[in-house]
């Protein structure tokens, strides 16, 4: 009985797959973070995961618009007096693309217990 049900919803999911090529990254967060709440789907309800796989191909082929690259920055604190550690846009995308994109995407998402799960359905080539 339980095998019928895992192939049911396999059989409702949905695979969405985005070239990156040439794409601003920010439009292209807001669209994939649109697409894993579900709200593409006919059956959007707000409570649910959703049930779409958004798989992004050529990250590395992304572009940034305006002076965001050197003029955007990103803080964080360790938690001792005088520890302010500050990064521009281009340190992190020239340390971790995928983990920047992960990021942004995760910021556009809803805060509530769902994020985490929404996250998993994405795939970064």
């Amino acid at each position: 009985m339980n095998k019928i049900k895992e192939l049911q919803k396999d059989q409702t999911r949905k695979e969405v797959t985005i070239d990156a090529t040439g794409q601003a990254i920010g439009r292209l967060a807001s669209k994939v973070a649109f697409l894993l709440q579900g709200k593409a789907s006919t059956d959007y309800e707000p409570r649910k995961i959703g049930n779409t796989i958004v798989t992004v191909l050529n990250l590395k082929e992304i572009k940034v618009t305006g002076k965001k690259l050197k003029d955007k920055m990103y803080y964080r604190w360790t938690g001792y007096i005088g520890n302010n550690k500050q990064f521009s846009l281009k340190d992190k995308l020239d340390k971790d693309i995928v983990k920047t994109f992960r990021e942004m995407v995760r910021g556009m998402l809803p805060k509530n217990t769902l994020r985490d799960k929404r996250l998993k359905n994405l795939i970064v080539k």
